[in-house]
């Protein structure tokens, strides 16, 4: 069993060959909960942060996740490393439908899930749960 550190390094991505991919993106919608946000800081070193909203009777629900992403043709592989601090290893594959640098719509390919992100600039904070509901 690799211990955490190994673990960290074993998954370390190199630097991510897609610079149009690179950046701040914020969706919502999740297949249970069309009211899920997320916001993900993709960097070009390979790695990526997410925070995740959830709004149960007006009050926000946040877990974040750390990882490493790359990208295969218009295959996006996650390699989620922690969840909240704690080591939680695993994989999640995107199928990019579409991409224009501002807008991206992405199948989940476990699951057929369509997800779509929108750009946002790097002070863009999460919405209240006041505001979306």
């Amino acid at each position: 069993m690799l211990r955490p550190l190994a673990a960290l390094l074993v998954l370390a991505a190199a630097p991510a060959p897609a610079p149009w991919l690179v950046g701040d993106w914020f969706g919502q919608g999740q297949p249970y909960d069309r009211s899920e946000m997320w916001l993900a800081h993709i960097k070009p070193n390979g790695e990526i942060q997410v925070q995740f909203r959830t709004c149960a009777k007006g009050k926000a629900l946040d877990k974040y996740e750390g990882g490493w992403w790359s990208l295969s043709g218009n295959t996006e592989t996650i390699r989620i490393v922690t969840v909240n601090g704690l080591i939680y290893p695993r994989t999640d594959t995107y199928t990019i439908l579409t991409q224009n640098g501002r807008k991206q719509v992405y199948r989940y390919q476990r699951t057929g899930f369509v997800y779509t992100s929108s750009r946002v600039d790097g002070t863009f904070e999460m919405p209240s749960c006041e505001a979306v509901s």
